[in-house]
């Protein structure tokens, strides 16, 4: 019989109430491996009262001992990473190693999150006037809450409550339904390092849920990460309840392969960023352009065998490259849009339909696939597929290049892979995009700089983690202040001008 699962609201684990269940499966088999309560208003409303409650004693820990709480947190996610790694993959069906790899990425976030007084320690000038003096702070919002996606269930939760909680927030995490047991685990290792009952929630659930942390008038701030238009459905209807909202949407990121690159290299790396993880990543790589057609019939030369020879298998081969996707829905929908691409008149080089894998024939395993000569009015090309699925699209000339990436409506990491620095700082400089590598394929920016995309890959104004995650979980107050000194100047009734 599969586990339930539970939520977890003010330092204890709560059973759903008659709210609805939802199955959590294996991708690799198709097993239900457990069921997870669906929370229902009253239930994420209880999650959000616990906040309430106990931020105003969190925030008055100072950030040096909250800072501390982060560090014993780091430790123990760091102790428990082969289970956590293990939980990513039994529910998302990413490998082993790279559910490691980004285990670890949410560990560096919870790094920089351990240095939060630096951040907080605000500004402060003397004499401003005769006499008077002024200071800036940031303080802490009160509750916020976090609404994370199914392809990173340690990452992506690690890159926003740890910064929002060591600001002296408290939080409530409604994890995808599809991959739950990571968050409920993270939440008792934050609770076992020090933090208070009720600081940082976690509750399961569909739409009800998230509209409920939308509408209720405590959370103070929403960030999301997921597809563009649920992104933009958070957005609005965040900012519309009075919300500060950062909503993180979908992406289709180009590489750009020069004439003179090294074609190994460009090789190497769209192999990794578009069929690592099943290309279920925002950052993945799903259009390589290429620029004269030389470099395209080189590339697709080196790239097919490649593509057909990718291992791919459930997370407990160690030797495998990618797993399944996450859902047979979603696997319908990825197979579609390779369906979609050879009636759109694309060139399907490599074709993974046909996929199959002996003793897994119930799971959702799908094979490596690349279309050439995909052109910029195709679905294919336009549309975000999530999946390991490649287009490779021929330009002429590298304005033609960089037109396709500044054309196209999302805007999260463009890379360009050359040789040639003034070609490398002219992409860097002119390309419409949040995240740009020069010869990095996937340019996710380390914790102490900010993560985040342009065009409709983001709504709103603040990026993700590092100091711009650190200006969205605080606000900003400044401080004039006169000590009397003897001398009395009299009322004014003009604006008044300090000297």
């Amino acid at each position: 019989m599969a586990d339930v699962l539970h939520h977890h609201v003010g330092g204890r684990r709560v059973p759903g109430d008659a709210a609805p269940m939802g199955d959590v499966t294996n991708p690799a088999t198709g097993e239900v491996i457990a069921r997870v309560p669906f929370g229902s208003a009253s239930l994420v409303a209880e999650a959000i009262r616990s906040a309430a409650e106990a931020q105003p004693a969190w925030a008055a820990v100072t950030s040096q001992n909250r800072a501390r709480v982060m560090y014993r947190f780091k430790a123990l996610v760091e102790e428990h990473i082969d289970e956590l790694a293990e939980r990513v993959s039994r529910e998302h069906g990413k490998t082993l190693s790279d559910a490691r790899g980004s285990v670890t990425r949410g560990i560096e976030v919870v790094e920089f999150a351990c240095g939060i007084s630096q951040m907080l320690k605000g500004e402060f000038s003397a004499d401003v006037g005769t006499g008077v003096d002024s200071h800036a702070a940031r303080h802490p919002l009160g509750v916020v809450a976090g609404i994370t996606p199914f392809n990173f269930p340690a990452m992506v939760p690690m890159w926003m409550f740890p910064m929002a909680i060591a600001c002296g927030n408290t939080f409530v995490l409604k994890p995808s339904e599809k991959v739950p047991s990571c968050a409920l685990r993270l939440v008792e290792l934050l609770e076992e390092a020090g933090a208070h009952p009720g600081v940082l929630n976690v509750v399961n659930g569909d739409k009800v849920a998230v509209d409920t942390l939308l509408a209720d008038p405590a959370v103070q701030a929403v960030s999301f990460v997921g597809s563009t238009p649920i992104a933009e459905y958070v957005y609005r209807t965040g900012t519309a309840n009075g919300k500060r909202v950062q909503a993180l949407g979908g992406a289709k990121n180009h590489m750009v392969v020069m004439p003179d690159a090294d074609l190994e290299q460009a090789t190497d790396a769209l192999m990794g960023a578009a069929f690592g993880s099943a290309g279920e990543r925002c950052m993945a790589v799903s259009v390589a352009v290429t620029v004269g057609n030389p470099v395209g019939d080189a590339l697709i030369e080196r790239l097919r065998p490649r593509v057909e020879s990718l291992r791919i298998g459930p997370y407990t081969d160690p030797d495998a490259d990618m797993g399944p996707l996450i859902t047979r829905q979603h696997y319908e929908k990825v197979r579609g849009y390779i369906d979609l691409g050879v009636e759109e008149g694309a060139e399907l080089v490599v074709d993974g339909r046909g996929f199959s894998l002996q003793g897994y024939e119930n799971g959702n395993f799908i094979g490596g696939s690349i279309f050439d000569r995909v052109t910029r009015d195709m679905r294919i090309y336009k549309e975000e597929i999530f999946g390991p699925v490649l287009s490779v699209v021929r330009a002429d000339d590298y304005e033609e290049a960089l037109g396709l990436v500044n054309d196209h409506e999302l805007g999260n990491g463009a890379a360009i892979f050359t040789r040639d620095g003034d070609a490398a700082r002219d992409f860097s400089t002119r390309a419409r995009i949040g995240m740009v590598g020069v010869n990095v394929p996937i340019p996710v920016p380390v914790a102490y700089h900010s993560f985040g995309g342009w065009k409709r890959s983001l709504f709103g104004d603040h990026h993700m983690h590092g100091p711009e995650g650190v200006r969205f979980y605080t606000r900003l107050k400044t401080v004039t202040e006169r000590w009397p000194s003897g001398i009395r100047q009299g009322a004014e009734y003009v604006m008044p001008v300090l000297q």
